[in-house]
């Protein structure tokens, strides 16, 4: 039996600050004179181990700690701190104007950035579940939101994310700390460390289910069915959101969580969050904008993998990916419906305001997961995102060697479409016989391509317009892009396979120069258009 719970929350950034006129301020300073920093103290064996592997400083300048002498200083002049960032060299939390002209005159600050700060009433629904067991429909769902990315090939040759370290930054974590489809992890000891940066204790275990449903996604196990990949992984645990429309905070505890999750040795941090027009335009989408971007992106130069929901707005009016899924090096995961196998119709679209791919690839959007008291169907991408995850994390270990940007690289070969890409589906779903065959093997042609003048046309070869695929649930599409020479798609489509000519493409209608992609059944074939 499902119940639906429907929570109001007047979420105020600080009530004193408000009542003080206090505005939310980022003080950067120049420089981090007269501190010290001992690595082998300070990092996680794991994060060392992840530092010597990307060939990172392990005296890097961005991981000494803020100057404590500047942050006393700024303090005494009526600062109140919330968040210290060693890699921005940064203090973030409030102050009124006249403590933020004063400080605007230290000669060790280079830049105050100042934000103002409103109470956000926000209504979120909870979905909880008292069920343990699962519909014929639902246990479907579930063996094939792991089997649509072949993760029997991991599990068979004995790789479930063991030994690889993942960090969830989510809203909260309830009952984690007893249900039985956690059980496995904590009888291993393998939550490592917990913290909420909201309030600033160790304790997650509560709050909104979101968190436990995405946990469940990357590793949850009961009765011998899996409901993710990586059943044997490390977690680091964070709660970072307050309600699903967040003030700035939520990106300064992001960005706290980062370097607390690189500290402690995560090799992936999986968000299924995201931030948009709350806050931010569709032009400001172009990976550097946003602190939560910035931060995204200087984890990742840190050697993690940064896995990130590209959001539910697909059919809301913003329509497009948020941040940090919008970042350079952040893989951003799209949904796909288990009916159809094509985009869900909340996935949000690519690209980024710079024109760069996103999503980068995709996994199932509605899935069967763990909620507060049972299980529940949910869906999102941000629960295809913790799937991705789990990916990650088996081929992280089954390819160990693998820098987390040729991780990134790998994922995208690996999956269904690759090299064919659009802004719906990204490269496709990854596939985890990518990484235990080594590659994929070449792929016969399964259509022809007639270039007649005025018009390309696209032929599909009858004998693979007959096969069916090995997995009754897969369909078969055939799809198509057009790419202009700056890089940028100006068309893609997916079509339904019914004839065996399947397309015809007038040569004017495109820019000269242009290429056009076809990709269908595993097969890719380019042909520049010239008119």
């Amino acid at each position: 039996m499902l119940r639906k719970t429907s929570l109001v929350l007047l979420v105020y950034s600080t009530l004193l600050s408000f009542a003080q006129n206090k505005e939310k301020v980022w003080i950067f300073f120049n420089d981090k004179a007269n501190t010290s920093f001992n690595p082998y103290e300070y990092f996680d064996t794991k994060a060392l181990e992840r530092r010597i592997k990307h060939g990172i400083n392990l005296y890097d300048s961005s991981d000494f700690p803020v100057n404590e002498n500047y942050i006393q200083q700024i303090t005494k002049l009526g600062f109140e701190e919330k968040v210290i960032s060693r890699w921005f060299n940064a203090a973030i939390g409030f102050a009124d104007y006249s403590a933020i002209e004063k400080i605007k005159l230290l000669p060790f600050v280079k830049e105050v950035v100042t934000y103002t700060s409103n109470a956000i009433l926000s209504s979120i629904d909870v979905e909880t579940s008292d069920k343990r067991e699962l519909s014929e429909a639902d246990r479907r769902l579930l063996f094939q939101q792991c089997d649509r990315m072949n993760a029997n090939y991991f599990w068979e040759n004995g790789f479930t994310g063991k030994g690889i370290r993942i960090a969830i930054f989510d809203a909260g974590f309830p009952n984690v700390d007893i249900s039985p489809v956690f059980e496995h992890i904590r009888k291993a000891n393998r939550i490592i460390k917990t913290y909420d940066f909201v309030r600033k204790n160790d304790f997650v275990y509560g709050y909104a289910a979101h968190g436990t449903c995405v946990l469940s996604c990357i590793a949850g196990l009961y009765n011998g069915k899996r409901f993710g990949l990586a059943t044997d992984a490390d977690f680091l645990l964070a709660r970072t959101e307050i309600a699903w429309r967040e003030p700035f905070s939520e990106e300064e505890n992001w960005l706290a969580a980062a370097e607390w999750a690189d500290k402690n040795g995560a090799h992936i941090i999986n968000s299924s969050l995201g931030y948009t027009h709350h806050r931010y335009f569709v032009s400001d989408m172009d990976g550097k904008k946003s602190f939560v971007a910035r931060a995204a992106n200087m984890a990742a130069s840190k050697g993690i993998l940064i896995v990130n929901a590209a959001g539910n707005e697909g059919n809301a009016k913003w329509k497009y990916i948020g941040t940090p899924a919008d970042a350079d090096s952040v893989l951003s995961v799209g949904a796909i419906e288990p009916t159809t196998d094509r985009k869900a119709g909340f996935s949000s679209f690519g690209p980024t305001a710079d024109k760069r791919l996103k999503p980068n690839v995709t996994a199932y959007g509605h899935v069967i997961a763990e909620a507060k008291n049972g299980f529940t169907k949910m869906q999102g991408t941000s629960f295809a995102s913790p799937l991705v995850a789990g990916f990650a994390a088996c081929a992280l270990q089954a390819k160990p060697n693998l820098k987390n940007m040729e991780l990134f690289e790998e994922i995208q070969r690996s999956a269904t479409l690759y090299p064919y890409f659009d802004y719906v589906h990204g490269y496709g779903i990854p596939q985890a016989n990518y990484f235990t065959n080594n590659g994929k093997p070449e792929t016969e042609p399964t259509f022809n391509v007639i270039d007649e003048g005025l018009y390309i046309k696209v032929y599909l070869k009858k004998e693979f317009m007959k096969t069916l695929p090995q997995k009754p649930y897969i369909r078969e599409y055939f799809y198509y892009h057009i790419e202009n020479t700056s890089g940028y798609l100006e068309k893609y489509a997916v079509l339904k396979v019914e004839n065996e000519e399947v397309l015809q493409l007038f040569k004017n209608d495109y820019e000269k120069g242009s290429t056009a992609r076809f990709h269908y059944k595993g097969y890719t074939y380019s042909i520049q258009i010239n008119n």
